[in-house]
């Protein structure tokens, strides 16, 4: 039973990437048909993050009074009509208003479900939880380029992506029981601690948890301002061809990804404390190959690293919830957390490319490396505040 519903969780969380990377992907075509400037698609991401960071602040009270599965699947449902609205937007002001259901829905599911496994299954599962994000994130463009060398229109791309999550929606309603029997069976094994009704941002009071924060910030600062502009960096400063740019920032999500598959299995022997201690020190590793001034070769290798070094780093800190902060508190707790991801994720990009549009693009290994030495000694003083050695 509890297996078949990790399968299902899994699934979800596939179609949870499905459309994080298509608006990227798909810009370059939707831009000209939607008649607006091409840095407008600024407007639509930082809709989604809003609506994310908001559902997600939310997210804890709303788990508690109708439980994670009757939230996860009218999530989906949310998102499954952005996406419709998305296919068939008249205009790009419709595009911004469809934005919001996808990130109220989006930030549900990814708090409520990484709550839930962090509180119920091993650590390997939350690694493979996230690679299956990465299954997603890098299927959705895919798809979305496949269906325009065909001659299709993106707006058919985001149609089979809406389908699919209308597919994900019909199981998760029949899986709703399930999810319910699963619950009853871990209360009768093991009673749910007795926690009074907070204010919401008590969290914010926890011993520690300010430190979490931080690290989960610079976090996604790092890999989202990889992603934004590490192809960039490629091409402007290291004279990179824009086929090969758009590769290596394939192989950058894609290292991410496989390495989460390979961190479920180093789970069996390596702790999450020290799992979230080698991923930084193999990031720092790779931004000092970006940024020394070796061969071309030195650079494609740090590339990858940063990614390797992403890779344990997001699952084991969000495993490590529970155990920090106790069970009662972990879904609280875990929706500030990911509320902040996604603030560095929204600030932390832009922030670097006001600078380099003023500087230069060569500055990018500088402030990942800064980023990175902020979340090793926000993780480090993390331990020390907790006692973890």
């Amino acid at each position: 039973m509890a297996t078949s519903l990790l399968v299902l969780i899994y699934i979800a969380f596939i179609s949870l990437g499905l459309p994080d990377a298509l608006l990227g992907a798909g810009w370059p075509v939707m831009q000209p048909e939607l008649g607006v400037p091409y840095g407008f698609a600024g407007l639509v991401s930082m809709t989604i993050s809003g609506g994310t960071i908001l559902s997600a602040v939310f997210s804890s009270r709303v788990l508690k009074k109708h439980g994670t599965g009757r939230v996860t699947a009218f999530s989906v449902t949310l998102t499954a009509m952005a996406l419709f609205s998305f296919a068939a937007t008249p205009s790009f002001w419709w595009l911004l208003v469809a934005a919001v259901p996808l990130g109220l829905g989006g930030g549900a599911v990814d708090s409520g479900l990484n709550a839930y496994v962090a509180e119920h299954y091993e650590s390997r599962h939350m690694s493979w939880l996230h690679s299956s994000w990465g299954v997603g994130a890098l299927t959705g463009p895919l798809a979305l380029s496949a269906m325009l060398a065909q001659g299709t229109t993106w707006r058919k791309g985001y149609l089979a992506i809406a389908i699919f999550q209308v597919a994900l929606v019909l199981a998760l309603i029949a899986a709703v029981p399930l999810w319910d029997k699963v619950r009853a069976r871990i209360r009768a094994d093991r009673p749910p601690a007795d926690v009074p009704h907070q204010p919401l941002f008590f969290p914010l009071k926890i011993r520690g948890v300010k430190l979490a924060l931080a690290a989960f910030f610079f976090y996604c600062g790092i890999e989202s301002t990889m992603g934004l502009w590490g192809g960039s960096f490629l091409f402007k400063t290291k004279g990179l061809g824009a086929a090969s740019v758009a590769t290596w920032v394939s192989l950058f999500y894609a290292s991410i990804t496989v390495g989460r598959f390979l961190t479920g299995f180093v789970t069996y022997r390596v702790p999450n404390k020290v799992l979230i201690r080698w991923g930084g020190m193999v990031i720092l590793a790779g931004v000092v190959l970006m940024l020394v001034p070796f061969a071309l070769p030195f650079t494609l290798t740090g590339f990858l690293l940063v990614g390797f070094g992403c890779a344990p780093l997001f699952p084991c800190m969000l495993h490590e919830t529970p155990n920090r902060f106790g069970a009662g508190h972990s879904q609280a707790v875990m929706g500030f957390q990911m509320a902040v991801a996604y603030m560095g994720a929204t600030f932390l990009p832009p922030l670097f490319g006001f600078i380099a549009s003023a500087t230069t693009l060569a500055l990018l290994p500088v402030f990942l490396a800064g980023y990175i030495v902020l979340l090793i000694l926000s993780s480090e003083l993390l331990r020390k505040k907790l006692g973890h050695s």
